[in-house]
């Protein structure tokens, strides 16, 4: 091959290697990032860290912008986002469940569901899409690190 036949092929990987690049990146869900008062936010960044590698059987794959206050798994099928306000929705009687020691209002959404803490120092949010309208169990993998991170402000007998 010549010299000018292995810069063309070396410009065509560089351009495909861009491309590829370029195209995971922009498909990265994108989800609000919550502004919570200074306590919550490094409440918020210690679960980041405890936050497990998978949930629900999916990998681990965050939204943009990156945050300590975000976390996705499974291209947006399941998002985590910390130091949210307080759901209007606590107010009235709602729906809720426990899953290994935290308790969740649910909310049934058409998108799928939408969970949020209770009873914590820092609201708690996660939705997921439609493949889990009826599986909470992914809250369970999200279980060890909330309590571990996101102390409860009422004890529930």
């Amino acid at each position: 091959m010549t010299s000018a036949g292995r810069s063309v092929l070396l410009s065509a990987s560089a351009v495909a290697l861009l491309a590829v690049a370029g195209c995971s990146a922009s498909d990265a869900a994108t989800v609000a990032v919550p502004s919570p008062p200074p306590e919550q936010a490094a409440l918020c960044a210690a679960l980041h860290k405890e936050l497990p590698k998978t949930v629900g059987g999916e990998k681990r794959t965050d939204p943009e912008p990156t945050s300590d206050l975000t976390a996705g798994w499974g291209d947006a099928a399941i998002v985590l986002r910390c130091g949210v306000p307080r759901p209007e929705k606590m107010n009235e009687a709602t729906t809720g469940l426990e899953a290994n020691g935290v308790d969740w209002m649910v909310e049934e959404r058409a998108a799928g569901p939408r969970f949020t803490t209770t009873y914590r120092e820092a609201y708690v949010e996660v939705t997921m899409d439609e493949r889990y309208a009826h599986d909470a169990t992914p809250l369970a993998d999200l279980a060890d690190a909330v309590r571990k991170t996101v102390p409860v402000t009422v004890e529930i007998p």
